[in-house]
């Protein structure tokens, strides 16, 4: 037994793809030398996390435009008018607004996975949207013949093609981004819409078997952009609870940049169930101050206080770059933060005498 450690998803792009998207995005780069600098980026991110010593990898979302928009790209009944995201330093992200039916991802994420595939022989972590956050492209007026409950199975068939397909592809873990799921309490207070969240979600995670569903996950946090969040300032004891009703053999929750951890890990401690496990949050991705192994440890051994030790892990708060153009944390501090992560776990396991 050890306490196990995983990265969350992306990581800052390096500047030569960054300046490789400005060009395509200009017209004066192809797609595919896109697609080489991109796959570079991969296998150099890769290569990082293997110096590092992490035992689960991810390729860092080197070739998403973001977390959450991946499966739309090149879809073309879509307007830019959706739903707005506003972040606590007063900049927003807007999702778009589909304007018709039926709606099929036209990427799914296991194409990212066999693409990193290629560069390793090691464990790959892929994270997936949650079917929850697409269905906020569906707009309140609706859709002429297409209705919402249309959408919404079409929503929950592509949404288990795109984790289905990871899986097969030989995922170690498929995780479903839920940041929308604290968001939500901010939107309605109720816990109405959140309820909503968890049912379509579940509706999801019940077509796989129970042995399939212990290779998935789902990750909440506050969110993390441009080193600002959406929904911090939303009390946890109102998420956790019905958070912990998916039907998910992994929970990630971000933790690091709590006020008060020990309220929080007290409420994951009540939700605990046998056959789960929660990977805690030890490191701050908006916070530019890199932790120290040492402070890594010490989160560690707070939450073994709430969590026994077979069902604890360790992870990053959020993505350090959710969105392609999100700079505002350095390549090198992210793997500096990923490097004090997966020290400080193995000296909390040293501590609490687990290998």
């Amino acid at each position: 037994m050890t306490i196990l450690t995983e990265p969350i998803g992306s990581i800052p792009r390096p500047a030569t793809l960054l300046n490789a998207l400005a060009e395509h995005a200009e017209g004066r780069l192809s797609d595919d030398e896109l697609k080489k600098v991109q796959d570079e980026a991969t296998a150099d991110t890769l290569a990082r996390l293997v110096e590092l010593g992490c035992p689960v990898l991810v390729d860092g979302e080197q070739a998403k435009p973001s977390f959450a928009t991946y499966p739309l790209t090149g879809l073309t009944s879509l307007d830019g008018d959706g739903a707005v995201i506003p972040f606590a330093d007063g900049h927003t992200r807007q999702l778009p607004r589909l304007t018709a039916g039926p709606f099929r991802y036209h990427v799914r994420a296991e194409t990212y996975l066999r693409d990193a595939r290629r560069h390793t022989s090691l464990p790959v972590k892929q994270a997936v949207i949650a079917p929850s956050a697409l269905s906020l492209l569906y707009p309140a007026g609706g859709i002429d013949g297409y209705a919402r409950e249309e959408f919404l199975e079409d929503l929950v068939g592509e949404a288990e093609a795109d984790i289905r397909g990871c899986l097969d592809a030989g995922a170690h873990v498929v995780q479903l981004d839920f940041t929308e799921g604290r968001l939500s309490l901010k939107l309605d207070p109720s816990g109405g819409l959140l309820d909503d969240f968890v049912a379509l979600n579940n509706r999801v995670l019940d077509r796989f078997t129970e042995e399939e569903r212990a290779r998935l996950g789902v990750h909440t946090c506050p969110g993390g952009d441009q080193d600002s969040t959406h929904s911090l300032d939303v009390d946890y004891a109102g998420l956790l609870p019905k958070l912990f009703r998916l039907n998910v053999g992994n929970f990630y929750v971000q933790l690091a940049s709590e006020a008060d951890p020990d309220r929080v890990l007290a409420v994951i401690a009540e939700q605990l169930r046998p056959g789960i496990r929660v990977f805690v949050g030890v490191t701050d991705p908006i916070d530019l101050k890199v932790e120290t192994p040492e402070e890594v440890r010490d989160r560690v051994l707070t939450a073994a206080r709430y969590i026994p030790v077979d069902q604890l892990g360790t992870t990053d708060d959020c993505g350090f770059s959710p969105f392609a153009d999100d700079v505002s944390t350095s390549r090198e501090t992210a793997f500096a933060k990923i490097a004090a992560r997966v020290r400080g776990t193995a000296l909390a396991a040293e501590v609490l005498g687990v290998r």
